[in-house]
């Protein structure tokens, strides 16, 4: 966690769009504490415009409406507009994704200076292992990495 932030988050995280909308999807797992301990301020969040409108058409769909309370959905849109640091992430510049959806949350971090990307997503994000220099991580291991528990 030596990397320099620009922004003033001494431990600046991304989570990637899946985290977000799986933290809300079941209690005291993995997502569920980074979404939970973010909003404690146990760390910092990282995102860009094009991810908050992302999380917002994603908690909208109606497959979604059966497990995730709208309450608790504009709780977090409201939070990932208020409480974070908005970075301006130029997608183009980080084309290292095989899945161009995921070039935003890399583009983010790279911008940010983020110290983790966090993501469920074994195919794409986590296989790369890091971008330019960021490790991008399980939810689980980000758990671990900043020691969070079940109680907050």
């Amino acid at each position: 966690m030596s990397r320099k932030q620009s922004g003033k988050c001494a431990v600046c995280l991304v989570l990637d769009t899946n985290i977000l909308v799986s933290s809300l999807i079941r209690k005291d797992t993995p997502p569920y504490l980074l979404y939970r301990d973010w909003r404690y301020q146990r760390f910092g969040l990282l995102t860009s415009a094009h991810q908050l409108a992302e999380v917002e058409v994603v908690l909208a769909r109606p497959r979604l409406q059966k497990y995730v309370f709208p309450e608790e959905a504009q709780e977090m849109i409201r939070g990932l507009r208020v409480e974070v640091e908005l970075v301006d992430a130029d997608t183009t510049e980080a084309a290292y994704s095989p899945d161009p959806d995921d070039n935003c949350i890399l583009a983010i971090a790279i911008a940010g200076q983020a110290n983790y990307v966090v993501s469920g997503d074994r195919a794409d994000m986590l296989a790369l292992g890091e971008v330019d220099g960021i490790p991008i991580i399980t939810a689980r291991q980000a758990v671990d990495i900043l020691d969070l528990t079940s109680q907050p």
